[in-house]
């Protein structure tokens, strides 16, 4: 068996650039377009007694492609580049075939002398390859099987992008205009980088992507735009993102100029007889994956005449509303959690005056850390209760651990389950639970604050040692129990594990523990929404190889199975 690699794929600007094509045959005409369709400029080298491919002939009249019509001479790598790189070429492209000779004379100066070099059908050759690329203006997706079969690149190739949506291309320039309009007005581009702009498409999000924003850091709203551009192309599905239009983009750019504006949606309406038609149906939507609905959930996305959707509901689950129905996606953001609440309250309430059918759709379960009992009294408190209608939903609390084949509740292991959340109101840490060795607890929106919480779990906090002083007894962090504080601590190698987009198709897990969780997170970057699970259950199916700090997980297959001749994975 081969021994398997993974190649470093980049993105090369070759404008202007030099590329030596040794050959005449179709292939070679394929790589002399390639070369310019990337701005290069291909030089062909072959002796003018080698019959040319038509295509190629037809570039070289029309005066695209240089031809030198010699054998490959070892000067030609040296002397028919650009001046500014000393006159060295900078990629060969050799069509004739690893059988050839000369093939292997060539790919072995190429490397002694540090010059790209690809040879057709010699992986061994080769110092890099051409991908099997999409590509839709600005947008090109590439994929290789690192020398294993371009015929099977090609068909993933095919796959891959029928399943975008069409004019995703065009979604891409006007995203990026609007990225370049922020950054010129605003003239805070440093800080938009900091709060969460993409500065390189190879990595994922920043393990500080969704960092908490204290009240002090509320007067730079200059960035704010930004901030929202990112949560937009992070968030919203692919499908609204590719029809993106020009009155979005004017509308983006306006966004937050005034956040006091939603105060008034809805203000003039009365409750008169259209408004007594109207109803809130506030529903969770589950963990991620559409067949996690409940059914009452489904049937609501279907009826609903407006739909104000948290941002992280997934793509799944708003693919499932019909074409017809107004979307309305929570402008939410580090900092801006309860103006985009008061948005989405008001909003609801104008479309209940107007006789609506409006869907607060949440993920999640509404009343598990999903701010549904503040909806509910706030619609009370605006003589709305009795519009309201409060539908359950999975919660990830307790179907993330299963999608992560962890049992929380293993027999002999944990005989009690505590759901917490990592982070208070304001952005204020919750307190910590004390150290059980029979628990498993779930931290819902922690992993922005990792560090933080994970401090809280194995020290004592200060104002548990203040507390003992104000009481006489002196902590010494020894000693007999009544010298140190009562909470008892979390070993630091306890089990865990890092749940993210459960039940998506790009859910993953890292499986650590609380000494390495937080280098974990750094290193392998953040993919909100996620969840932290503690306690010996995270390692009851799945152990850590030895000497491993943590290992990753990657996509979800839970469900691609058939029940009945249904396929449940197909949604």
């Amino acid at each position: 068996m081969m021994t398997s690699h993974v190649s470093l794929l980049t993105a090369t600007d070759a404008r202007s650039h030099v590329h030596l094509v040794v050959g005449s045959n179709p292939l070679a005409a394929a790589r002399c377009g390639q070369s310019l369709s990337a701005g290069a400029s291909p030089i062909l080298i072959v002796p003018d007694t080698a019959e040319l491919h038509y295509a190629l002939q037809k570039r070289i009249d029309d005066g695209e492609v240089k031809w030198i019509k010699e054998t490959f001479r070892d000067e030609h790598l040296f002397t028919l580049g650009r001046e500014e790189v000393d006159h060295i070429v900078d990629a060969v492209f050799v069509t004739s075939g690893p059988r050839e000779s000369l093939s292997a004379h060539i790919s072995s100066i190429c490397k002694r002398n540090r010059i790209p070099v690809n040879v057709v059908d010699a992986p061994q050759l080769c110092t890099f390859s051409l991908l099997s690329t999409h590509v839709d203006g600005p947008l090109q997706i590439g994929i290789t099987t690192n020398g294993r079969g371009c015929k099977l690149a090609s068909r993933i190739r095919r796959e891959v992008a029928a399943s975008l949506p069409p004019n995703l291309g065009s979604a891409c320039l006007r995203l990026g205009d609007v990225r370049r309009k922020i950054q010129e007005e605003d003239h805070l581009l440093h800080m938009a980088l900091a709060d969460g702009d993409d500065v390189d498409d190879s990595i994922d999000q920043s393990a500080s992507f969704n960092r908490l924003v204290t009240e002090a850091d509320l007067d730079a709203v200059k960035n704010r735009r930004m901030r929202w551009l990112s949560q937009i192309c992070e968030y919203w599905p692919l499908k609204r993102l590719a029809a993106i239009t020009d009155e979005d983009v004017a509308n983006i750019l306006r966004s937050y100029e005034d956040l006091g504006s939603a105060s008034s949606i809805g203000k003039s309406a009365s409750a008169n007889s259209v408004a007594s038609r109207g109803r809130i149906i506030l529903a969770g939507s589950g963990p991620g994956h559409p067949d996690m609905l409940t059914r009452a959930t489904h049937k609501a996305i279907q009826c609903a005449d407006l739909i104000l959707a948290d941002k992280l509901v997934p793509a799944g689950v708003l693919d499932l509303i019909p074409r017809r129905t107004p979307v309305h996606i929570a402008r939410k953001f580090p900092g801006n959690a309860d103006a985009a609440q008061n948005e989405l309250q008001e909003m609801a309430i104008a479309g209940v005056c107007e006789g609506k059918t409006v869907l607060r759709l949440k993920q999640g379960d509404p009343y598990i850390y999903g701010r549904g009992g503040e909806e509910v009294e706030y619609f009370r408190q605006h003589g709305f209760g009795d519009k309201v209608v409060v539908l359950p939903g999975v919660t990830s609390a307790l179907s993330a651990p299963l999608f992560a084949a962890i049992p929380p509740t293993q027999r002999d292991v944990a005989d009690q389950v505590l759901v917490c959340t990592g982070t208070g109101k304001k952005g204020k840490a919750p307190t910590p639970p004390e150290y059980v060795t029979s628990r498993t607890v779930v931290f819902l929106m922690a992993l922005h604050r990792i560090s933080g919480l994970v401090e809280e779990l194995t020290t004592h906090l200060e104002t548990e040692t203040a507390g003992l002083k104000e009481e006489g007894r002196v902590y010494a962090g020894a000693g007999s129990p009544s010298m140190t504080p009562r909470r008892a601590l979390w070993p630091r190698n306890t089990p865990c594990a890092v749940i993210e987009r459960a039940s998506c198709p790009d859910q993953r897990v890292i499986r650590t523990t609380l000494d390495r969780v937080v280098e974990a997170i750094e290193q392998e970057g953040s993919r909100p929404p996620g969840l932290l699970v503690v306690g010996r259950a995270c390692e009851f199916l799945n152990q850590l190889e030895k000497g491993r700090a943590w290992s990753v997980e990657e996509g979800f297959r839970g469900l691609d199975f058939a029940l009945d001749g249904v396929d449940l994975g197909g949604a």
